[in-house]
């Protein structure tokens, strides 16, 4: 063979691997024999195919699922994508009632099809996994409802919490992401099949058949947007990196109370690791591994906008590179929250040390404040100064301001020389954290409230 004829074959292999999309599309080969399968029905309906002929085809497109399943299928560079594989495999087994599947369709909204139900199937499967793990914490705050914990503000001491109120706060972040999922399944559940490549097609195809049968609310509207639309896979992708993004607060705030700074939990020794070098540690390394992953979903993300933005009507070849993105996305938002889940139903949350820190940096003041605007008819303005005189004391005396006596408290400022000693009460600490019963508030009457509602929510 000459040099040329070696190179002409060598750069034909690389246009072929460039080209090719059958590595990864082949991710949706249940989600394009379902689609071929309602096709076919519908041709059959519409006096296209013969029963005989949807008959074979039907059969002939479980074997190749059954082929693909079981391991036993070849995926090969020649047929390009998923969809020529599988009508090529398709063709072989039935002979000529395979060719006639593609009839009143074209690649452009069989992929779309695909696609768009392979997404939808995701979206109610990450939803479900969502509302597992809302239940965890649900759980998990119905056992710390009254548990302190200091409440943080700039990552400084702010005011006194309970644990199981901190806990709703992720709660309900997660809530929101299952809305967004749901929404967006409602929002997306339509057809694409029947826009053929672009403009519909003459044959005599029945949309609403197809639509209902893979499970869709509706045909879309638009045959040109329908194939050139990939908002649907924009929106999972957005989903998830909110998602993920929460999945990385809780695991900063993991990784931060399990440090020996905080010792506010301790980890299953199933999620942590130890040093390599250092046998007295204990890393929280799936955790940290959970906030990392964070970043290639917005990568992600980024890069289906990046290729959306310039593209025009109707479908290019761009969009070839709309499912690998998504593909790596849902399976790091699958496992994230399964093991988020598991390193939150086990971990080992240490009360004492949380109820501790609440007695550093003065969680009460606000309510030294509160107390003498409602008690003292004071101006807020006045009682914030008056209690910042009380804080500077409790300061000179290396004490909390929860800790202070009557008279260290008389002694701080000449205004408040005669205040009535039950201000004492109000400064503790629990009495603090219960006293924000305002609706939303952290009090453990208040939590407990909550957590009822979370549990109507789950059981609905």
């Amino acid at each position: 063979m000459s040099t040329e004829q070696i190179l002409k074959n060598t750069n034909a292999q690389i246009l072929d691997e460039f080209n090719a999309s059958i590595m990864f599309d082949k991710e949706l080969y249940s989600q394009d024999i379902k689609g071929s399968i309602a096709h076919s029905q519908m041709l059959c309906e519409q006096g296209v195919l013969t029963n005989e002929e949807q008959e074979s085809i039907e059969n002939g497109l479980l074997q190749v699922k059954e082929e693909i399943e079981s391991g036993k299928f070849e995926f090969s560079l020649a047929y390009e994508d998923i969809h020529m594989a599988v009508e090529n495999r398709l063709t072989e087994i039935i002979g000529e009632p395979g060719k006639r599947l593609h009839t009143a369709r074209s690649r452009n909204d069989q992929v779309a099809t695909d696609f768009r139900l392979y997404v939808q199937e995701k979206s109610l499967s990450i939803k479900e996994l969502l509302k597992e793990l809302v239940g965890t914490f649900v759980q998990v705050a119905d056992k710390h409802t009254t548990t302190l914990i200091p409440g943080m503000t700039h990552l400084q001491h702010a005011q006194p919490l309970n644990f199981g109120y901190h806990m709703l706060a992720y709660a309900n972040m997660f809530k929101r992401d299952f809305e967004r999922f749901e929404s967006s399944y409602e929002r997306n559940n339509y057809s694409p099949l029947g826009s053929a490549a672009l403009a519909g097609t003459p044959h005599n195809i029945n949309r609403d058949s197809t639509a209902s049968k893979l499970g869709f609310k509706a045909p879309t509207a638009h045959a040109m947007d329908s194939v050139s639309d990939r908002d649907f896979a924009l929106e999972i992708l957005f989903n998830i990196s909110t998602s993920m993004m929460h999945i990385s607060r809780i695991s900063e705030e993991l990784v931060t109370w399990s440090s020996y700074e905080f010792q506010f939990i301790r980890m299953s020794d199933e999620y942590a690791t130890t040093s390599s070098i250092m046998p007295q540690k204990k890393n929280p390394d799936v955790p940290e591994l959970l906030r990392g992953k964070t970043g290639r979903v917005y990568g992600n993300l980024i890069s289906l906008f990046t290729v959306m933005k310039g593209l025009p009507l109707a479908y290019n070849k761009d969009t070839q590179e709309d499912k690998e993105g998504v593909f790596d996305s849902v399976k790091t938002i699958e496992i994230s929250l399964k093991i988020l889940n598991e390193v939150i139903k086990t971990m080992i949350v240490n009360v004492d040390k949380m109820e501790n820190a609440c007695k550093i940096g003065h969680l009460s003041a606000t309510d030294l404040a509160d107390y003498l605007v409602q008690k003292q008819n004071m101006p807020f303005r006045t009682a914030y100064y008056i209690t910042k005189d009380v804080v500077a004391c409790a300061n000179s005396l290396n004490k909390d301001i929860s800790e202070l006596t009557i008279e260290e408290i008389r002694s701080s400022n000449d205004v408040i020389r005669d205040i009535d000693d039950e201000i004492i009460m109000y400064l503790d600490l629990r009495n603090s954290m219960n006293a924000r019963k305002s609706f939303g508030g952290t009090s453990t009457l208040q939590t407990v409230e909550q957590i009822k509602v979370f549990e109507e929510w789950l059981e609905k």
